[in-house]
């Protein structure tokens, strides 16, 4: 067992001091401009820096969607997926595409950047994962960036109380020479080129004493670089560099001076005046996040005084503090609303200025069934939730439900919301193609701004864990209760109406469960490798036999007789082939088969998932009347009959993820459905 000094020297091993002294280096200003010529990218804008971290991460395209990638800076890969953005690809795009342009300098940085959708839409979690990974940027090589402070006669050092960039200090009538220095060799017409532009002014106090030192210098400029200190800032939002964050208050305790910084009063008896920059304090959250970014959390709340703030430092890149001089920033502003409070901005006049300085991107909820499962996955698995056993479906009839609410009910005769949600969910429908599936997205512009958010159910998921305490097992009609309990209470429901939709909806992801655990029961029954591979060889001779209008031989009699038709139907009926396609599905099947043959496979039934099922189900209903699981039931059950259930429990645990529990349960489930004669297909259209 370790003791306290050897884990003390373990964690001192792990310690980088030659990454600490880099992160501090400091040097002279001649020193930054060989820094500056050598790496051009120190100087970039705060949307430069921005855009260039997310890029660092890389990307990789969606599968099955063309044009549209993902970064993997939002899958939060640092933290193990922690903060990870399931879905919402086509947002992230537009929003990185904004940091482009805004990199680019094609307007987009004068722009207040708004993130807008319902609650627990992941616009906060969007927001943190820019400002955590800033943090880690401005650490690392790539993402190195400077300021500067002035040397006083007691020997300490004046910082720049705003981080600005050191070669603000070159006079503008110098900058284009020195840029012209600093660019050469360098191609402007190439992106990969990154080309130094000076822009701004230093901060009021840096100003004042620039202008005291040149006084003391004669006016010799170089003079006054010479005592200027350059140092490597790394940006923290708990030490309030380069992070900034900003929430609205009730009205009576809003003050603009939490953005643009206040006088501080008592140095003016020390200076004399509150115009002197010493005699202010540069604490607003603009001043904190110059040169990198600041986060506005419900926005549209902020009183209109506020405003005015807001549009100088995004259209101007200023800030002008009361009683003080106006002050050039840097900084990535965005912000963060809701629905009502994006209407009301809509509505009111007086937010004109601002609606045409913001762009607006749509952050919805997920409506993609396998994205909306992994946000519960990440939460509540085996590492996270000790000894209890969260049961097959459990997180996925959740998912199911939260999705459906976020669903317009389709305009398409005969398709019905699970349907729909089946197809968003990549999966095929006869007579629907992709292009039909992104019709379908654009006739509901406004799914995923509506329904029920991933956080009730996740509250849900804790509340079932807690309350079933007696149970091992959370099982998804525990979670189908606690969601349906909750609707009573539950406060963003505007109405009954809406409240019965969703109490609706959860009928239907209950009829769903029930045909998805007969299906895997069925399955689990009929898992004979043998009986299976015997019964496709049979319907395949039959098929090859009817396609080519041949005759097959009875392998007990030798004689040839006509394809069997009622086997071949019994089969095909297993997953909806009508009469009138059964030619086609058989055609499709043998130019599968002779397809595969050419590149030198054979065909296996595994490999066609709806030809498996076919099969499975007409070998579970032949013989299900022997393991007589309606048995289940009953108190009296036979050895036999016993020996065969715990064959299909087992194959329930081995191979569908249940446990001893879950899997009696379910079995108990799906045999009182048969108990009671309910003979409902286990199939979706789907």
């Amino acid at each position: 067992m370790e003791n306290g000094r050897s884990i003390l020297n373990q964690i001192s091993g792990q310690l980088n001091s030659e990454s600490f002294q880099q992160e501090h280096w400091q040097g002279t200003f001649e020193e930054y401009l060989d820094l500056v010529r050598e790496d051009p990218k120190v100087t970039r804008t705060a949307f430069q820096r921005v855009y260039d971290m997310i890029m660092s991460y890389g990307t990789y395209p969606v599968e099955g969607k063309k044009g549209l990638i993902r970064y993997r800076f939002f899958d939060d890969p640092v933290n193990d997926g922690r903060d990870g953005i399931f879905g919402l690809s086509k947002p992230l795009m537009e929003l990185v595409n904004v940091f482009k342009s805004a990199a680019l300098k094609y307007g987009s940085e004068r722009r207040v950047l708004l993130l807008h959708g319902p609650v627990g839409s992941s616009k906060s979690t969007i927001a943190r994962l820019l400002k955590q990974g800033l943090e880690r940027y401005s650490r690392t090589e790539e993402g190195a960036l400077y300021s500067f402070g002035w040397k006083e006669e007691d020997g300490s050092i004046l910082w720049d109380p705003m981080n600005g960039d050191p070669l603000q200090l070159i006079p503008l009538e110098n900058r284009q020479e020195v840029c012209d220095h600093l660019n050469a060799g360098r191609d402007a017409s190439k992106e990969s080129d990154y080309i130094v532009e000076i822009a701004g002014e230093v901060c009021p106090l840096s100003r004042f004493m620039f202008n005291e030192k040149l006084k003391a210098a004669n006016g010799d400029w170089t003079k006054v670089m010479e005592q200027v200190v350059v140092k490597r800032i790394t940006f923290s939002e708990q030490d309030r560099i380069g992070i900034g964050t900003f929430q609205p208050k009730d009205e009576k305790n809003q003050d603009s001076t939490e953005l643009t910084g206040d006088i501080n009063y008592r140095k003016i008896a020390q200076y004399g005046s509150e115009s002197d920059p010493r005699a202010f304090n540069f604490d607003g959250e603009f001043n904190v996040a110059n040169r990198g970014l600041i986060e506005f959390i419900e926005v549209l709340k902020l009183d209109v005084a506020f405003l005015y703030d807001l549009l100088g430092a995004s259209q101007e890149h200023k800030i002008k503090p009361k009683k003080f001089a106006q002050t050039d920033i840097d900084t990535v502003i965005i912000g963060h609303t809701n629905e009502p409070e994006y209407r009301r901005l809509q509505s009111n006049e007086f937010m004109e200025a601002l609606r045409d300085r913001t762009v607006k991107i749509d952050v919805p909820y997920v409506t993609k069934l396998s994205e909306e499962i992994k946000i519960y996955e990440k939460d509540y698995n085996s590492k996270r939730v000790r000894g209890k056993h969260i049961a097959p479906h459990t997180l996925e009839i959740g998912a199911m439900w939260a999705v459906l609410t976020r669903l317009e009910t389709p305009k398409h005769h005969g398709l019905t919301l699970v349907q729909k949600m089946n197809l968003y969910n990549g999966k095929s429908l006869s007579g629907f193609t992709t292009e039909n599936v992104e019709q379908l997205r654009k006739e509901a512009k406004s799914e995923g701004l509506f329904g029920i958010s991933p956080r009730y159910v996740q509250d849900k998921i804790s509340n079932a864990l807690v309350v079933n305490s007696h149970s091992s097992n959370l099982n998804p009609f525990m979670l189908l209760n606690e969601l349906e309990e909750g609707l009573k209470h539950h406060s963003l429901i505007a109405n009954d109406d809406l409240r019965d939709h969703y109490r609706q909806l959860i009928t239907v992801v209950k009829e769903e469960y029930t045909d998805i655990v007969k299906n895997e029961v069925q399955r689990a029954i009929a898992a004979d490798e043998e009986a299976l591979t015997r019964l496709c060889g049979n319907y395949l001779d039959n098929v090859k036999a009817y396609t080519q209008k041949e005759r097959v031989k009875n392998k007990f009699t030798g004689e040839y007789e006509e394809p069997d038709e009622r086997q071949m139907r019994s089969i095909e009926e297993r997953i909806d082939i009508p009469e009138t396609r059964k030619d086609d599905f058989r055609r499709e099947i043998m130019n599968y088969i002779g397809a595969l043959s050419m590149d030198g496979k054979t065909f296996d039934y595994k490999t066609n998932e709806r030809l498996q099922k076919a099969l499975e189900m007409k070998l579970f209903e032949d013989q299900k009347d022997t393991i007589k699981l309606t048995s289940l039931v009953s108190n009296v059950v036979d050895a036999e009959t016993q020996e065969k259930i715990d064959i299909v429990k087992a194959r329930l645990i081995r191979n569908y993820g249940y446990d001893e529990e879950s899997a009696t349960d379910v079995l108990q489930y799906v045999a009182s459905i048969f108990a009671r004669g309910d003979t409902k297909k286990g199939s979706d259209a789907a």
